[in-house]
């Protein structure tokens, strides 16, 4: 089951009370209006029985339900007369007053829970990727004025949002978990935006795990790389003066750094027989390296004269 149809089938559950099913019923009439029709289209039992259940309470007339295949499954469209989907109440005044009145003036006129009409926005139009993936949540609109007044009502929430278009259709869009997590907590089902957090936090550590790693993996790769210079230079000492000539604190350190190809500066400096830090083992490798470098040079010159 995708994370959109887990937070679906919570939200139809929690759709109770008569504040939150009229919210919800006219937020499903509002963002699935179609000129003279109410048209809801869905592939989700969950949503299509909520929205058939909500018009046999709200509507002057039974909606008409038809079902075709569609992706692998079936495909609901239920329909019902513009003029008939409020019983006593005109659904185009109500739908324009969302507009003219906005939040909170829509809600505080016609007594209605802000999260149960957002949650039926979000059943009629709204999808939301797999977090595992990315934090990306949209809700489809009828309109560009519907989609910039959903927006405006999110925001008086301190959930930040967007408005764009899309193969001519208007949608909201929130991106990144903290406004996702805060919807689905206003919305009625705060068990997914928990989920959520934790998907978040698993990907985090994860993600921190892996840096460390890849970290991990580049200072070996560092360590390595000075260490078989360190070791070429060693050998070069070795093959050509032998290491007797060097003094006693050089000849330890190019003998144990010769054993120990592998092995960090620092653990490098506790192999001595006495004990030296980090920086003390760097200068030592590094007049070794010098000591190479004027052999090298040396033995050129003499190859030249």
């Amino acid at each position: 089951m995708s994370f959109s149809t887990q937070v679906k089938k919570e939200l139809c559950g929690g759709i109770s009370g008569t504040q939150k099913r009229l919210a919800c019923y006219l937020a499903m009439c509002i963002f699935s209006a179609n000129g003279s029709e109410i048209t809801l289209s869905t592939g989700n039992s969950d949503v299509s029985e909520l929205f058939l259940s909500l018009c046999g309470e709200y509507a002057a007339v039974p909606p008409e339900k038809s079902t075709r295949p569609y992706k692998g499954g079936m495909l609901d469209r239920i329909t019902i007369p513009a003029d008939s989907a409020l019983s006593g109440r005109n659904f185009s005044s109500v739908s324009e007053d969302l507009i003219r009145l906005g939040y909170p003036g829509f809600f505080e006129d016609y007594d209605i829970d802000t999260g149960a009409f957002i949650a039926g926005a979000f059943l009629t139009g709204g999808s939301i990727t797999d977090p595992e993936k990315e934090y990306h949540l949209e809700i489809t609109c009828t309109d560009s004025k519907t989609a910039a007044q959903l927006s405006a009502i999110l925001a008086a929430f301190d959930i930040s949002s967007g408005t764009a278009q899309r193969s001519k259709k208007s949608f909201v869009y929130i991106k990144g978990s903290e406004g996702i997590e805060d919807l689905l907590t206003l919305v009625g089902a705060p068990s997914l935006s928990v989920e959520l957090m934790n998907v978040k936090i698993f990907k985090d550590v994860r993600n921190k795990a892996n840096r460390l790693a890849n970290c991990d993996n580049a200072n070996i790769d560092r360590i390595l790389r000075a260490s078989q210079k360190q070791i070429e230079d060693i050998q070069y000492i070795l093959d050509t003066e032998g290491l007797e000539v060097l003094p006693p604190d050089l000849y330890d350190m190019a003998v144990i750094r010769l054993e120990n190809p592998d092995v960090s500066l620092s653990e490098l400096g506790t192999m001595l027989l006495r004990p030296v830090g980090r920086s003390g083992v760097n200068h030592r490798l590094r007049r070794l390296t010098e000591i190479a470098q004027e052999m090298r040079e040396k033995h050129s010159k003499e190859k030249t004269g």
